[in-house]
């Protein structure tokens, strides 16, 4: 069985798993409650077509995208859309194939996937219908249908709908409201998400890239778009539109990491060597895994600097990988180490004994350590070009996990504290799904805090409810009067065009945090409209 969502990431995912089964056993046994493990690997299939209408094709190919990212947003793993057609490919079966329940089966296991979620929809009237299913893969289980329905200009809607529902039915204990998924999609036009979906879906170079531009075009901000857009460019060796794509995409956006590696390549393709190690730190201080490091002190070495640091991390982090203990031997060649050099490069022998460079730079150590010099022969440190998305959503995903372990063993308002920094971390990207757990956490963490209720009302204030936006402020501030409550009043006091109320809780706020940007930008917008600020 391929284990294509769980790759081998050697020592790295090791530290990992030893954090997790460290921070689990101390947080069991300081709560006395020891669960058994579940699975959180979903693969979701596209929506099977029942309109009879091929021009609405790409709406099947829609829900995996949509779903994917509400599910991830959920504490889940999800299988990218290149995974899935690699299985397809490994097992024979076209990209476009629809498969029945048992191949559906075959390519879960190929997989490793816990859950598979199918489906199909319905075009009648300017309506789409939606029927969706969970199937349990250890227990061969399908879940009941779970329907929705809306206008078809609402697809955005009634695809959040449907992962919601389809989170509820593999997590039932899963707390995020429904509105909160409703709202995670804004800022992206339907023509732009259109031509988003069928670009990925393009296999022609020429076409991938008029409709990634024209989503790009309709939505600026798009970043999904901008990725695939860049990569293309990437892979069209249009390395400076690549990097300028990729560098549309804000450092605090999920998408990022994967940007930022691209345009590292991209740069160093150019030889831009500084903005390129520039860019590979930018995703190593976040997630170290040892491609990135690699590529980093290769990117460093081409300025004349030592990377020998940067390629040991890279080494112990992955041992049996090759080209890691290359680069670890050309760095201590050029310092003339040719002990560390000669150890380094049989390693790299033994792992790849048909490395015709390898042996060729075990030569030139063996006549420098006679020499006592390198004799002025420069080898070259070897980049990464590939980027696995897999390994890298792991490591995130596994982090996560450690994290959440971690937390497990502090203080119950040191729990609450940081799991509210996390949410308002997730509400300055625009991420309400992931903020609103991280507050749901917290609030479960210590019910007598009141950051958790106070970041919750501004979840529901921005997902467009609010009537529980002022119930969870209120409830915040029962428990202890705090500047972001008074805010989320202050702002639903204004929308309402109550003035007073407005000022009176601007006024409170400034009491408790007398240089809060916010409250100060209230109390501005409030003056000039007329109403002073006590």
């Amino acid at each position: 069985m391929l284990k294509l969502l769980r790759p081998r990431l050697a020592v790295f995912a090791s530290l990992l798993l030893c954090a997790v089964l460290c921070a689990s056993s101390l947080a069991q046994a300081q709560t006395g409650d020891v669960k058994e493990p579940t699975g959180r690997v979903v693969l979701v299939l596209p929506f099977d077509n029942r309109s009879g209408q091929p021009n609405l094709n790409w709406i099947a190919d829609s829900f995996p995208d949509t779903l994917n990212q509400r599910l991830s947003s959920a504490g889940f793993l999800t299988i990218t859309r290149d995974d899935r057609l690699f299985a397809l490919d490994h097992l024979g079966f076209p990209a476009d194939f629809r498969p029945t329940r048992a191949t559906t089966i075959r390519i879960a296991q190929t997989l490793d996937a816990d859950f598979v979620v199918v489906g199909n929809f319905n075009v009648q009237n300017g309506r789409i219908l939606v029927q969706a299913q969970v199937l349990e893969v250890n227990k061969l289980k399908l879940s009941p249908a779970l329907d929705d329905s809306s206008e078809l200009a609402r697809l955005f809607d009634i695809e959040n709908a449907v992962a919601w529902k389809i989170a509820r039915q593999i997590d039932p204990q899963f707390a995020v409201a429904q509105q909160t998924f409703l709202s995670a999609s804004q800022g992206v036009r339907l023509d732009a998400f259109e031509n988003y979906i069928r670009g990925v879906g393009e296999t022609a170079p020429a076409q991938r890239i008029k409709f990634l531009s024209a989503a790009v075009a309709e939505s600026p901000t798009y970043s999904a778009a901008l990725l695939a857009l860049g990569r293309q460019q990437f892979a069209d060796r249009q390395y400076d539109q690549a990097a300028s794509t990729l560098a549309k995409i804000p450092q605090t956006d999920r998408l990022a990491l994967e940007a930022g590696f691209f345009r590292g390549l991209a740069r160093f393709n150019e030889a831009k060597y500084a903005e390129a190690e520039a860019a590979f730190s930018f995703v190593a201080t976040r997630l170290p895994l040892p491609e990135v490091v690699n590529n980093q002190g290769v990117a460093a070495a081409r300025q004349g600097r030592d990377g020998s640091a940067l390629f040991q991390r890279a080494v112990n982090a992955d041992p049996n990988d090759a080209d890691f203990h290359y680069n670890l031997a050309v760095s201590s060649y050029r310092r003339g180490d040719f002990a560390a050099a000669h150890r380094e490069i049989d390693a790299t022998l033994k792992l790849k004994p048909s490395d015709g460079e390898a042996v060729a730079l075990k030569n030139l150590i063996d006549a420098g350590r006679r020499a006592g010099s390198s004799n002025g022969v420069e080898p070259t440190e070897r980049i990464r070009r590939t980027y696995s998305e897999a390994s890298f959503r792991q490591a995130a995903f596994q982090l996560d996990q450690v994290r959440s372990l971690r937390l497990a063993t502090l203080p119950p308002a040191s729990q609450a504290a940081e799991y509210s920094q996390l949410g308002r971390d997730y509400m300055n990207q625009g991420l309400l799904p992931e903020a609103e757990q991280e507050f749901q956490t917290a609030i479960k963490a210590d019910p007598t805090g009141p950051l958790g209720h106070a970041g919750l009302a501004q979840v529901r204030e921005q997902s467009g409810n609010p009537e529980a936006a002022r119930s969870e402020a209120e409830q915040s501030l029962q428990l202890k009067p705090n500047a972001a409550a008074y805010l989320v009043l202050a702002r639903i006091d204004l929308q309402a065009n109550k003035l007073s109320d407005a000022a009176d809780n601007v006024s409170k706020a400034l009491h408790l945090e007398p240089t809060n940007p916010g409250a100060q930008g209230m109390r501005q917008a409030l003056q000039a409209r007329g109403q002073s600020v006590p």
